[in-house]
């Protein structure tokens, strides 16, 4: 499994558990406000603080998982993941030669791998000397 695949996984597992969470939560609120409606209704004058404690309590739980739902949709919308390009460097094999080419990694390319074709300056026979990931550098700031 390679590293972005596994990324890919594990960030669906927490979104996942995620929605789960807010969907537990949006159904206890929506729980709570019926319960407070019911006993604001049904309950007498002695428990109206508590049927407002209860519609409090559910107003805020739906409004931060409502919140909490745009927001994990919002990120998720924007993380982008780009893959790093991988390189193989092929050399010729005769010492006069040295010619060196490279060229993004093709599945099935190995280090000491003989590679197909024939050395375009020599016509000599060629191998896979490194494949590597290419690197970005980030911008350097200066502070002044």
């Amino acid at each position: 499994m390679t590293s972005q695949t596994q990324t890919k996984t594990t960030s669906n597992k927490v979104a996942s558990y995620l929605m789960l969470i807010v969907l537990v939560v949006m159904a206890l609120s929506i729980v709570a406000l019926f319960l407070a409606f019911d006993t604001f209704l049904f309950g007498g004058e002695d428990n109206q603080l508590a049927a407002l404690i209860l519609a409090g309590l559910g107003i805020i739980a739906l409004i931060t998982a409502v919140f909490l739902l745009y927001q994990s949709r919002k990120q998720a919308a924007e993380i982008k993941i780009e893959a790093p390009k991988v390189m193989t460097t092929i050399e010729c094999q005769n010492k006069g030669c040295g010619n060196k080419t490279m060229r993004e990694f093709q599945r099935g390319d190995y280090v000491f791998k003989d590679f197909d074709t024939a050395c375009p300056k020599c016509g000599g026979r060629q191998i896979i000397t490194a494949a590597y990931k290419e690197i970005k550098e980030k911008e350097k700031t200066y502070a002044i």
